[in-house]
């Protein structure tokens, strides 16, 4: 079975479901490509996942050591290079409780840095990950 399914549903746009859940995502291409930045752009998927990636594998470890991640939150800013048109570098941005010990901080952030999108893109796209435990 696949993962998910795609139709152009014109002016820039696709319409994606996930094959599971029937879950839809819209994209649109950007306003600085041609689009209207009404949703999400692929590239923003991207960058959006890397941070979802990295929040679900911290998620993971933390209920594995009874750590609470509520109110765990995490910002992104994708940067896009010109020449050829592509992501150059992602920042990702965690608040996290100010609560967690040291060894809970360095077991969080290695899972957030080892999460298996971060893994699995192009090591020519910087990832800039920044941890604030401020919560």
């Amino acid at each position: 079975m696949s993962t998910a399914t795609a139709r152009y549903t014109g002016k820039l746009r696709t319409e994606a479901v996930h094959t599971a859940s029937g879950t839809t995502i819209f994209t649109d291409a950007p306003v600085d490509n041609h689009g209207r930045g009404e949703a999400f752009s692929p590239t923003d998927l991207v960058s959006a996942s890397l941070g979802a990636c990295m929040m679900t594998i911290m998620g993971i470890v933390a209920e594995r050591h009874q750590l609470d991640m509520t109110g765990v939150s995490f910002e992104v800013n994708k940067h896009m290079a010109s020449e050829p048109r592509r992501i150059a570098q992602i920042d990702v941005n965690f608040r996290l409780p100010a609560s967690l010990s040291d060894k809970d901080r360095a077991l969080l952030e290695n899972a957030a840095r080892t999460c298996p999108v971060a893994l699995s893109l192009n090591p020519e796209i910087r990832q800039e990950v920044q941890f604030s435990y401020d919560l």
